[in-house]
């Protein structure tokens, strides 16, 4: 399987670079994964309803730039659906038992994703109706992808 985590925005924290490094290191038994960063849209603290979706736009051309035709894609949004750790390691296996063996998971910047990557997503996913930082959501992103696999192998992994 093959498993693409696009983000917006450059990672710069050590910590959440460390704990994204160590988890995409246990996933790589299970899958290829990429990590793919896209540019985050400059903008100013004060943003009007205008400029926010302007810079929702831009950064929403470069997420879809990044995206493959095949890429089966799950957004992440707060109106997503919830899906439970074992909810999310069947979704893992029917995507690799039906052919869709490249998935794209994709992670907006601070002001979520454009109505056009939206549109794009085959599906939408939400972790909680709580707001994460869009950097720490690429490790717990990545963490449960990783327990996904270690579920449907039946292998030990903490509860």
């Amino acid at each position: 399987m093959h498993i693409a985590i696009i983000s917006v925005g450059k990672l710069k924290e050590k910590y959440l670079k460390l704990g994204i490094e160590e988890y995409a290191k246990r996933l790589s038994a299970y899958a290829k994964i990429d990590l793919v960063e896209v540019a985050d849209e400059k903008a100013p603290e004060n943003l009007s309803v205008a400029d926010m979706e302007r810079v929702k736009q831009k950064e929403g051309e470069r997420i879809l730039a990044a995206l493959k035709s095949d890429q089966h894609v799950v957004a992440l949004a707060i109106d997503g659906e919830m899906w439970s750790s074992e909810k999310l390691a069947q979704k893992l296996d029917q995507w690799a038992t039906y052919g869709k063996s490249s998935v794209a998971f994709v992670i907006g910047g601070s002001l979520g994703l454009s109505d056009a990557v939206m549109k794009r997503a085959d599906e939408k996913l939400s972790f909680s109706k709580m707001t994460f930082p869009h950097q720490l959501m690429r490790m717990i992103l990545l963490e449960q992808v990783y327990r996904g696999f270690r579920i449907n192998r039946n292998e030990p992994y903490h509860k």
